[in-house]
């Protein structure tokens, strides 16, 4: 049974359980509600929750778990000498997974039986001329072994879902009897649906939690195995950023965390003024109708795919600074000091052009939060307008303006897409922002781009890059924690 199908049958079966155990719970009562512990409906409720609730966990979880299982056991039939030199597993695991999908197509087009998809002889013409038939175009030749990879892979996918259907729906209709028996006048209902429905706010609750420490896990191994690999003083102390696929490569960070924080201070050193400045006016000075018209209009800017502000920098921002910077006696400034239109100065520019929405809508959010007694009490002491916005708005309001700053800054190190089109792909030291560099999501990307070995250094030296980047991002949320809570102390 397909998957949809099996949760349209699980709410199916739900819908019941609340019709019925409401029900029986008014029966047991002879009809009259007053005799019950609870409400109608949390008898209902109680049946459907037992009913769906745990067949929908474990059908999540073997949803995930079967397709990683399969793989593992198929990818071990592949003898390591029918790989070819420059495949890897993961390729042929492609090709096994793509030969699969076409026998299931091919079965439910007609063209093949069941029992002919198994069977098939790994003859290269027949099987390709035969999946030809449903569409199915395989992008190399059928071996003997990936073919039967590829019938063993069916094999398992069936047989796993068809347990999966079994384990579900049983699992739902004990849920659903064991609560339907249950049920009766003196049961209390309420009581029990209340806490399940606390469990599953708590779980809820704990969903970003344990997303988060799956995510630094997931790169903590993998950043292991490439120390493993290579060494750990060369990726933190070295200078050089050299990736060679066939060897004797320079995998250094510090290049890449160079030009990420020269790229970011740029793009802050452009939102941060502009932002706070627009927030104070829009909060403080504008009229009415002015910052009904104003703020929504700045807000757009948050609103643009960060793709179009790559084209922005690579089209109209990098060849403007060329005219300037670029051109020799020909420029505007008579001088020849950038040499192409991306460059950290072009990525910062446009970033923080992106980034002034964050910091102006955040910080006007929280001057506007500064209660208007703290403003009455300065002007009531003769203070000047702009005084007391210097003097007692800003001060009162700084931890939010940090906060808002910080969570910039984490978006500044974070972007990939204006960096990859505005800055280059040159990693080295240089404090000339007219020059090409490269930052850590970008290395990131193109360590992952491609057909590459995951066994490989250059390959897994992206995992070990992401896990330094989530820990500078979070050193920056800890400081941003420790200035909020020392001010507010302060203010409060």
């Amino acid at each position: 049974m397909p998957t949809l199908w099996l949760v349209f049958a699980l709410i199916a079966l739900a819908a019941l359980g609340f019709v019925l155990g409401r029900q029986r719970a008014l029966a047991s009562a002879g009809g009259d509600v007053k005799l019950l512990h609870s409400l109608p409906a949390y008898y209902g409720h109680n049946v459907a929750l037992s009913a769906i609730v745990p067949a929908i966990a474990v059908l999540a979880i073997w949803s995930l778990a079967q397709p990683m299982m399969i793989e593992s056991r198929v990818a071990a039939m592949i003898p390591a000498e029918s790989i070819a030199e420059n495949t890897t597993v993961s390729l042929v695991m492609s090709d096994v997974r793509r030969l699969a999908e076409g026998l299931d197509q091919a079965v439910e087009a007609g063209v093949l039986d069941a029992a002919g998809a198994n069977a098939l002889e790994a003859q290269t013409i027949d099987v390709r001329a035969l999946l030809g038939q449903v569409g199915v175009a395989l992008g190399s030749e059928v071996s003997p072994e990936v073919l039967a990879a590829a019938q063993r892979y069916r094999s398992l996918t069936a047989t796993g879902s068809m347990l999966k259907t079994i384990v579900v729906l049983l699992l739902s209709l004990g849920g659903f009897a064991w609560a339907y028996g249950r049920t009766h006048k003196d049961f209390r209902a309420r009581n029990v649906v209340e806490q399940g429905i606390m469990a599953l706010l708590i779980l809820a609750a704990s969903l970003a939690i344990l997303t988060t420490v799956g995510i630094v896990f997931s790169m903590l191994f993998e950043s292991l195995n490439f120390f493993g690999l290579h060494s750990w003083s060369d990726f933190f102390f070295g200078s050089t950023w050299a990736p060679n696929f066939r060897g004797d490569s320079e995998l250094s960070i510090l290049p890449l965390l160079w030009g990420t924080l020269y790229i970011s201070l740029i793009a802050l050193l452009v939102a941060v003024p502009v932002g706070l400045f627009a927030a104070i006016y829009l909060s403080e000075y504008a009229s009415g109708t002015v910052r009904s018209f104003a703020k929504p209009l700045l807000e757009i800017l948050a609103g643009i795919p960060t793709i179009v502000y790559g084209l922005f920098a690579l089209l109209t921002v990098g060849p403007m600074l060329v005219r300037i910077f670029g051109q020799g006696e020909d420029g505007l400034l008579g001088v020849e000091w950038m040499s192409g239109a991306t460059s950290v100065l072009t990525a910062g520019l446009v970033m923080g052009i992106m980034l002034i929405p964050f910091v102006s809508s955040l910080s006007d959010d929280i001057i506007n939060a500064v209660p208007q007694s703290m403003r009455d009490g300065s002007l009531g002491l003769g203070a000047t307008k702009s005084e007391t916005i210097r003097q007692v708005v800003l001060p009162a309001a700084l931890p939010g303006i940090v906060g808002a700053i910080l969570l910039a800054a984490s978006r500044a190190i974070g972007e990939t897409m204006i960096v990859v089109m505005g800055a280059g792909a040159i990693a080295k030291f240089s404090l000339n922002p007219l020059e090409s560099m490269t930052t850590i999501t970008t290395r990131i990307v193109s360590q992952l781009t491609g057909d590459t070995d995951f066994a490989s250094p250059e390959t897994l030296v992206a995992f070990a890059l992401g896990l330094t980047l989530f820990v500078l991002t979070l050193g920056l949320n800890v400081l941003a924690l420790y200035i909020v809570r020392k001010y507010r102390e302060q203010y409060d």
